[in-house]
Order: structure tokens, then C-alpha cells, then sequence
């Protein structure tokens, strides 16, 4: 029954309570998708059922008036094992089904009879087994952890005949009796498929429970899936929608700000469809401010050694000259550190980022003190590229400009104007790329198994980016 194992387990995101908030992300499985994961699980139970065993048989019949003839059929064994029509639907408001019709087992054994009392024949017989029908419904629930636990009901399994020929001896003499073989036959075969079925649902449930709903990205952050309400299922997709918010690790503080509703517009073109939305990336930037993961400190050594701008007090001087007259001949230091949580803006074919942050220069002193110099204000207007890279979204920044203002001095007042090239260099050369590294690196997409993305496409659209894709699976 892995047939639908990545539909049900994009439901892995269940929580064991539905909190009834606003989703931060969206996940959109359609028929397409559904289709997918039919057609690479139906050869996986088509293995499954040649797993049948057909215990051997004995019996007696009488055949002809006085002559009764006593029968065993041994060493049965599965040659062929078709599903040539199968079919997974949506049961809206309910889950998923399964239907197979005109299936078809070929198997091979031995006979022994044995009539008139003396005399004994053996041989080999072929059993055909079609219109073998298979239905069944899988349901999904939680197991009381946040991760989901699959069960089959209401599955129905019928064979609609069973032909037996045997070869070698009097054939002729034993076709004869082969209808009461067939009934025999079709018992034993129907009592097993069913059992067979839900076996190989419940041969999930392992593999459902090693799946966590907190994705770690980094030593700082983890994001979480969960559902925020119980999956939609309709005639052509199922909706499910996650919480997609960044958190600390182990500790889950809310932002102060909640994701705004959105919706998935209705597209059937690829097989899964990915909404995520401004709060998700904002709460990344609000778990990384809290962490004190976004300030970085710039030296000398960091600058291209080909660079006339040095940071010293000698060339800070050249523009605030009380700073070289103060600390003459010293090296300087430079802390870039937000002061509120980065802003991300979702508009059509649109990405701004908005950051306020703070930028402390220190001289250093010969025994290592810091002196601070200034604080300056900085307001940094961003445009971001966002893609997708295997299962991650990453991005890249670039800075379109900046806005200064004097928060203190410790060197008296001075144009902040002066200082705007330099921090612009600072900016570009130093703090962008180092953040631009570090989003390359990504941050996980709600996946499943060994997922991959194929034939992908991102769109950014008001309040969200829509990511349209493809699926392939690899063992």
C-alpha cells in the first residue's frame, strides 16, 4: 500500500491538536501529485500481494456413481501478478481510496489423486486467477505525538474466478473436478488479500514515526510544520495548512506580529504548490535578531588589501578629524548590529527588505580596550532574489541605499554625510556578501522522504511566494 505513501505523508504535518490560527505556509497536493504517488507505489503492492501463500489443499469428490476420488494439490507458487487498472481518488471531506479491478494471479503446483482404491496418478496443474477486485480507504489520525498514524478500513477484496487445469496422467479424467477446486481456491485467496492490504498500511506507520514536524536549520533556528487545522479535501487537491514559523532552538517564542490569511490560487499544473508567506521569513528575522545572531563585527583585516580605505583612525581622521587628534595612529573596529528584527515585503514580482540597524566604531587601544568613537543610525532599503535549491528556499541580497543619522559621539559633532561612502563600502564589500553566504545556505521547504523538486517555479505574489514544482522520489 505504499501507493499513496507520499500523499499521506505530506499529512506527517498533522498536529495533535488544530490550533485554528492562521497558517504561515500552505501546501497544495493536486490530482496531478496524487497521480504520481499512485503510479510509483502500485508496483510496490503489486510485490506486496505475490507475498500470498496458498497452503496445500486435499480433499475427496465423488465423480462418477461408486467412484470417489481423493485429491491433493502441493507446492503452489505465484508466476505472474498483474494490476492493470487501478485507480486513487479524493473522497472529499474524508481521505483517499483505492481501487483495483481486473487483477490476475497466475500460479503453478503439483497434484496427486488417488481412485478406485489402487490406482495413483500425479502431474502438474496451472491456476488462473482473474477479476480479482481490491478496495480500500485509508485513514489518517494522529498518534497523540503530532505525527500522523495510517489505518486501512472498509477494504473489500473478490475473486472473481479461479480456473484450474491440470497437465500430465488423465488430465482429461481430472478437469473433470476442477469447479470444486475452484470455490476452494477463491476462499483461501480472498480471505489473505485484505489481511495483505492492511498489512502493508500499517508497514507505514514505522516509517511516519521517524518523521519529525521541526525542521532544524542551523545552531540558532529550527522551523516548525504543524498543522494549524485539519487537512481540506476536495474533488481535485488537498489543502493543508502549517503553522511555517522560525523559533528559537528549544525555545518557542512568538513574534510580536501574526501571519495575515492568504490563499493558494487554483492552478493544477504541477503536481504540489507551496505558499509561503511574509510572517514565515519575518519570523526567521525576529528568532535570529533574539538570538543576537545578526551583528557583526568588521577589522582591518577584512578589507581587500588593495583598498586605499583602512580602518583607522588615521582615515576616519580625514573626515572627523577630533578622531585623529584624540586616538592618533590606532586601529579601529566596527560593530554592525540590527536593532529590530529585518522586515521582508512580499509585492507582485517584488521583494524588499527593510533593516534598521546600528553601527558602533571603536579604536582600539594598545592593550586591546575598545574606545568607542560614535553610533551611528542606519536604515538599509534591500532588494532580495529568492529561488529554490533542491529542497531549501535560498536568497540573495542587494543593497539599494541607506539613510544615516548621528545617535551619539564620544568625539563631539561632526557630518554624518562625510561617513556615507565608507559605510556604503563597509556595506557592500563586508556585511552583504557574509549574509548573502549564509542565505545560500537556505532553509528547509516541508518535504518528505527522499524528495526531490523538479521543474520548479517561483512566483512572488502579494503577501507570499508561490512555489509550483513537480515531485520525484528515489529509493
Amino acid at each position: 500500500m505504499v501507493t499513496l505513501w507520499w500523499v499521506l505523508t505530506l499529512l506527517t504535518f498533522l498536529s495533535s491538536e488544530a490550533s485554528g490560527a492562521n497558517a504561515g505556509v500552505k501546501v497544495k497536493l493536486t490530482v496531478k501529485g496524487l497521480e504520481y504517488g499512485h503510479q510509483i507505489g502500485i508496483a510496490t503492492l503489486q510485490e506486496k500481494l505475490k507475498s500470498i501463500k496458498i497452503p496445500d489443499m486435499s480433499g475427496s469428490e465423488t465423480i462418477f456413481p461408486f467412484c470417489k476420488v481423493s485429491y491433493s494439490l502441493t507446492g503452489l507458487q505465484i508466476l505472474n501478478l498483474g494490476l492493470p487498472k487501478s485507480q486513487v481518488r479524493l473522497v472529499p471531506g474524508t481521505g483517499v481510496s483505492l481501487s483495483i479491478s481486473d487483477a490476475f494471479i497466475n500460479l503453478h503446483g503439483n497434484w496427486r489423486v488417488k481412485y478406485l482404491r489402487i490406482i495413483q496418478d500425479s502431474g502438474s496443474f496451472d491456476l488462473a486467477v482473474s477479476g480479482l477486485t481490491i478496495s480500500t480507504t485509508i485513514n489518517v489520525k494522529s498518534d497523540g505525538t503530532g505525527r500522523p498514524m495510517v489505518s486501512g478500513v472498509n477494504c473489500q477484496a473478490a475473486v472473481g474466478s479461479a480456473k484450474i487445469r491440470f497437465h500430465g496422467g488423465s488430465s482429461w479424467l481430472y478437469n473433470l473436478f476442477s469447479k470444486f477446486v475452484d470455490q476452494a481456491l477463491r476462499s483461501t485467496l480472498q480471505k489473505q488479500i485484505c489481511p495483505l492490504v492492511d498489512e502493508a498500511i500499517d508497514e507505514m506507520n514505522p516509517r511516519l514515526k521517524t518523521l519529525n514536524v521541526l525542521a532544524q536549520v542551523d545552531k540558532y533556528a529550527e522551523i516548525e510544520y504543524s498543522m494549524v487545522e485539519s487537512p481540506v479535501v476536495s474533488n481535485s487537491n488537498i489543502d493543508l495548512s502549517l503553522k511555517g514559523e522560525f523559533y528559537n532552538i528549544g525555545q518557542h517564542k512568538e513574534p510580536p506580529f501574526s501571519p495575515n490569511p492568504f490563499s493558494l490560487p487554483p492552478q493544477d499544473s504541477n503536481m504540489l504548490y507551496i505558499g509561503l508567506s511574509a510572517f514565515t521569513i519575518n519570523s526567521a528575522g525576529f528568532v535570529y535578531n533574539s538570538a543576537g545572531a545578526l551583528s557583526l563585527y568588521i577589522t582591518d583585516d577584512m578589507i581587500p588589501s588593495g583598498s586605499p580605505i583602512r580602518l583607522s583612525t588615521k582615515t576616519f581622521g580625514a573626515f572627523i578629524p577630533q578622531i585623529a587628534k584624540q586616538y592618533p595612529g590606532l586601529m579601529m573596529k566596527l560593530l554592525v548590529k540590527t536593532v529590530k528584527e529585518p522586515t521582508i515585503t512580499f509585492e507582485p514580482d517584488n521583494v524588499t527588505l527593510q533593516v534598521q540597524s546600528a553601527v558602533t566604531a571603536y579604536a582600539i587601544q594598545p592593550n586591546s580596550t575598545l574606545s568607542p568613537l560614535f553610533v551611528l543610525n542606519l536604515n538599509a532599503s534591500v532588494s532580495a532574489k529568492i529561488y529554490v535549491e533542491g529542497v531549501k528556499v535560498a536568497g540573495t541580497l542587494t543593497l539599494n541605499k541607506i539613510d544615516m543619522a548621528l545617535a551619539k559621539s564620544y568625539v563631539g559633532p561632526f557630518e554624518v554625510k562625510s561617513l556615507n561612502n565608507i559605510i556604503l563600502m563597509v556595506l557592500k564589500i563586508m556585511v552583504i556578501p557574509k549574509v548573502n553566504a549564509r542565505l545560500e545556505e537556505g532553509f528547509p521547504l516541508p518535504a518528505i522522504g527522499k524528495m526531490n523538486l523538479v521543474n520548479t517555479q517561483l512566483q512572488i505574489l502579494k503577501g507570499y511566494m508561490l512555489i509550483g514544482t513537480d515531485v520525484q522520489f528515489t529509493p
